[in-house]
Parts: structure tokens; C-alpha cells; sequence
């Protein structure tokens, strides 16, 4: 199931492109893409796609872990939420959540075009390609007087190949369809969530500690951060329909009174279901029945929030932490391990 959902996020979940997904699910045993042969061999992707695997084999296994990425991070921003994230063993692996133009499917475009881009700049980065490395073109004295050095994330290079690989199967079919206006928009939006958070990081040189010497470098937010981000676009994200603007068709706020999202923002086409029951005719569907809740929260992670007004059941379970802690010369902690009961609550 591993390879199921790298592939499903390489894809970024097109309906056209379940046929690709299902057969690269088949791969598992083989492996890593590591021929232009097994590019070939991947149904549903259109020719261009295959045109950039063969290019760029070895950068395959960085997408793959990039994908994967974009998955567990999903899986965290959403684990308090009705709709967790959560994925089937049947196509697509997120269901037809991700199928239908929701704020979660644009959160999962989003999450998707991020992490490609984040994964393969840090393959060029600690060296594993040859097409690209550092970025050189950071170099030289800043004007705060310190000098570039170190290796500095090639950015560039990774949301270059995330636009030509994840975009291009929207870009093939004219861009336009509202829905291909929305993907586009969203896969940019995950992409310049990294780009508007890059840093500064610096390492002092001198006697004693002292920094006669700075050099500093440019890296990439920790993903945690990026996800971070794109979850609070997602919370604000603006619901969009397609006008003609001047020659050009555009998607636009469907309320006149909200203001214009900006190419940070999510969008979306159409209102979220509630995820409150299990619907067996609808793939991802699964309803909240037996998710754990905060009995004291408010929120949406609360009991009465989570479990749609059904109720919840409360037993006790038994816990095992680490207690007792204690720092032994030289160099390790010693715990104990400590049994308590605490209440547990789960939707009915």
C-alpha cells in the first residue's frame, strides 16, 4: 500500500489518472524506477509525463518520498478533524473526497505539489542528483556582511520540476475547466508556501566561539511548517467559480463582498459534506463512529462537534508512559515505566 499512496499523491489524485495509480500499485515488488523502460510502462500517464520520467529517472525516488510525505503530513494537520485523511486500500486511496472540488481536495493538491518540490530540492541538496546540487547562485558577501556559503537549497530547481511533472496533465487539457483552474491554483499555492518561508541559516567562526566569521546559507522551512501553513489556508480557504474576465476565463470569489484570494490562498468549487456518517456508496465516507474525541473541547476534536450530536461512550483503558527520568553520567536517561487508567471517549 506503500507504493499506492506515493503514486496517488505523484498524480495528485486526477480521476484520469487512476488507471496509472492502479498499475504502478502493481510495482511494489520492483521497487524504484530506475529505467527508462519502466517509465514506459506506467498506463495513465500522458506522454509528456513520460517524456520528463525517462529525463529524470533518478529523481523518481525523491518524488516517491515526497508523496509519501504529503500523506503523513495530511494525516497530522486533519487528525482531530472529521475527515482525517485517512486511506483505503481500493482507488483513489483518499476516496472521492479528493475527487470532488472541496477544501480537502485542495489541501491534498496543495500538500501534494509542496512536497514534491520540498522532497527533490533536498535530494539536489544532500547530492543524490546529478542534474542539480546547491544553489550557486547565492554567493559572495550580503549586504548585512556575511558571507554566502554552505549549500543552499535549490528551491528553484524542485518547484521546476513539481510544476512540469504535477501540473502538466491539468496544463494538457487547456486549463479550461473550472476544476483545472482550481487544481493549478492549488498546486501553486503548496509551492509558494516553501518559497515564502525560506530562511537564513548561519554558522559563527572565530576563537572561542566568537563570530568574526558568519556564513550563512538558505534552507527550507521544516515541512511540519510548510504543512502548517497550507492548513491555515485552508481553514480560510475562499470558495471560487469561473468567469469570463476579459478574454480569459479566472476563477473569482463566488461571494462579490469577499475580497480576492491572492496566489497564496486556497480555493475551492463546491461545499465539504459534513463526514458525519459512514456513506458505503462513497469511497472515503467513513463517518466518525468510533473516532476518540475531547470530552472538555469545544472545538471540532470535541465530542459533541466530532460525533455529530450522536453521543459518545466513555470506558477506561490502561496507559503505560515513561516516568521517573533520570540522567546517568555519561550518557544516557534511565526511566521507569508507569501504568495509569484514564477515560477514553469515542463517537457512538
Amino acid at each position: 500500500t506503500h507504493l499506492v499512496c506515493v503514486c496517488v499523491c505523484v498524480c495528485v489524485c486526477l480521476r484520469s489518472c487512476c488507471h496509472f495509480v492502479r498499475y504502478l500499485a502493481k510495482l511494489s515488488s520492483v521497487g524504484s524506477i530506475r529505467d527508462e523502460e519502466t517509465c514506459e510502462r506506467l498506463r495513465g500517464l500522458i506522454q509528456r509525463q513520460v517524456q520528463i520520467c525517462k529525463r529524470s529517472v533518478e529523481v523518481m525516488d525523491a518524488v516517491r518520498r515526497g508523496a509519501q510525505l504529503a500523506i503523513d503530513e495530511c494525516q497530522f494537520q486533519f487528525r482531530n478533524r472529521r475527515w482525517n485523511c485517512s486511506t483505503l486500500e481500493t482507488m483513489p486511496v483518499f476516496g472521492k473526497v479528493v475527487t470532488q472540488g472541496t477544501r480537502e481536495a485542495a489541501f491534498v493538491y496543495a500538500i501534494s505539489a509542496a512536497s514534491v518540490a520540498f522532497a527533490v530540492t533536498r535530494a539536489c541538496s544532500s547530492g543524490e542528483l546529478e542534474k542539480c546540487g546547491c544553489d550557486h547562485n547565492v554567493h559572495g558577501v550580503s549586504p548585512e556582511g556575511f558571507q554566502w556559503s554552505g549549500c543552499s537549497d535549490n528551491i528553484a530547481y524542485g518547484v521546476a520540476f513539481s510544476q512540469s511533472f504535477v501540473d502538466v496533465r491539468e496544463r494538457s487539457k487547456g486549463q479550461s475547466s473550472s476544476r483545472a483552474l482550481m487544481n493549478l491554483h492549488n498546486n501553486e499555492a503548496g509551492r509558494k508556501a516553501i518559497l515564502s518561508h525560506m530562511r537564513v541559516e548561519c554558522k559563527c567562526h572565530g576563537v572561542s566561539g566568537s563570530c568574526e566569521v558568519k556564513t550563512c546559507w538558505k534552507a527550507m522551512p521544516p515541512f511540519r511548517k510548510v504543512g502548517n501553513v497550507i492548513k491555515e489556508k485552508f481553514d480560510g480557504a475562499t470558495e471560487v467559480e469561473q468567469r469570463k474576465v476579459g478574454t480569459t476565463k479566472a476563477l473569482v470569489p463566488r461571494n462579490s463582498q469577499f475580497k480576492p484570494h491572492t496566489d497564496e490562498d486556497l480555493v475551492y468549487l463546491e461545499p465539504s459534506p459534513d463526514f458525519c456518517d459512514h456513506d458505503p456508496r462513497t469511497p472515503g465516507m467513513l463517518g466518525t463512529m468510533g473516532r476518540q474525541c475531547n470530552r472538555t473541547s469545544k472545538a471540532i476534536d470535541g465530542c459533541e462537534l466530532m460525533c455529530c450530536g450522536r453521543g459518545f461512550q466513555t470506558q477506561e483503558v490502561e496507559v503505560v508512559d515513561r516516568c521517573s527520568c533520570k540522567f546517568h553520567w555519561c550518557c544516557y536517561v534511565k526511566c521507569r515505566q508507569c501504568r495509569k487508567m484514564v477515560e477514553m471517549h469515542t463517537c457512538r
